[in-house]
């Protein structure tokens, strides 16, 4: 009788500290998660920010060529 109780205090304990572990996991993974949201959030921003400048430099450029071409044929 006394082994039974020993077992299941021990094995109550055991379970009470897997369990805890299993929550501190969960909570550093939505943790990570986060951050990763967090991190995705700016490399979007900077990825529209960069199409933004890539269409503005392509502005310029096909203007700035179409003047020379224009220049170039007058001569």
């Amino acid at each position: 009788m006394i082994v039974l109780i020993v077992l299941i205090s021990v094995g109550s304990g055991v379970i009470y500290d897997m369990y805890k572990k299993h929550l501190e996991f969960k909570h550093r993974m939505q943790n990570n998660n986060s951050d990763a949201n967090k991190h995705l959030a700016e490399v979007s921003a900077q990825v529209q920010a960069l199409k933004e400048r890539v269409q503005t430099l392509e502005t310029i450029v096909t203007d700035s060529s179409f003047d020379v071409k224009q220049e170039i044929n007058k001569l």
